[in-house]
């Protein structure tokens, strides 16, 4: 009779081969869709364009910011103290010699109004279809800006209804007052992002 026959049966280890690990190889890059676009590269400033950019920026240095220059389409952002300087500049030496519109642009997030000027040119041909963006911003707070209206004389009512619509107060204009709305008017300025049409 076996001594071993009373002991419980204990495991027995495994005498089998164990695989070595073997490192998994990398992930190949994905390979570009075929027939997808390349990505787009920033277009190249169109020559004409960037002449006149570089016209302004010898006379006002770094003082002009370009926010973009396109065909037919300029438009640069000065501060406010220097903007009747650079729209008389504009008017005088580079023949944009009339104002087409004034808009403005409402950023709550920045605490910010942005007015623009479209200036376009009659007197040269070589401008006749281009539109240059003047734009300057201003404080929501204390909304205020120096008037064109002696630079452009057609921007007086463009910046009474940029007052009315925006709240942005024109230091010089004659006339900041209603033009569109109600004389009894009590509410925010409507075109800013945070008016809310009463019932909705």
């Amino acid at each position: 009779m076996s001594a071993n026959n009373d002991e419980p049966n204990k495991p027995v280890a495994s005498t089998a081969p164990t695989k070595p690990s073997v490192a998994k190889p990398p992930v190949p890059a994905a390979k570009p869709v075929a027939g997808a676009p390349p990505p787009k590269k920033e277009a190249e400033a169109p020559p004409f364009e960037k002449g006149l950019v570089e016209e302004i920026k010898k006379k006002f240095g770094e003082s002009i910011k370009v926010v973009f220059i396109k065909p037919l389409r300029i438009k640069i952002q000065v501060d406010p103290s220097t903007i009747v300087e650079v729209a008389t500049f504009l008017r005088d030496s580079m023949g944009f010699d009339h104002a087409e519109s004034v808009a403005g642009t409402d950023y709550p997030k920045d605490n910010q109004i942005e007015v623009i000027y479209h200036l376009g040119s009659y007197t040269r041909e070589d401008l006749a279809a281009h539109v240059l963006a003047l734009t300057a911003r201003t404080s929501r707070d204390d909304a205020r800006l120096p008037t064109l209206i002696n630079v452009y004389k057609s921007v007086e009512y463009h910046e009474r209804e940029t007052f009315e619509m925006l709240g942005v107060y024109f230091e010089g204009h004659p006339r900041n007052d209603r033009f569109l709305l109600p004389e009894d008017w009590a509410d925010i300025p409507p075109l800013r992002k945070d008016f809310r049409i009463k019932g909705r």
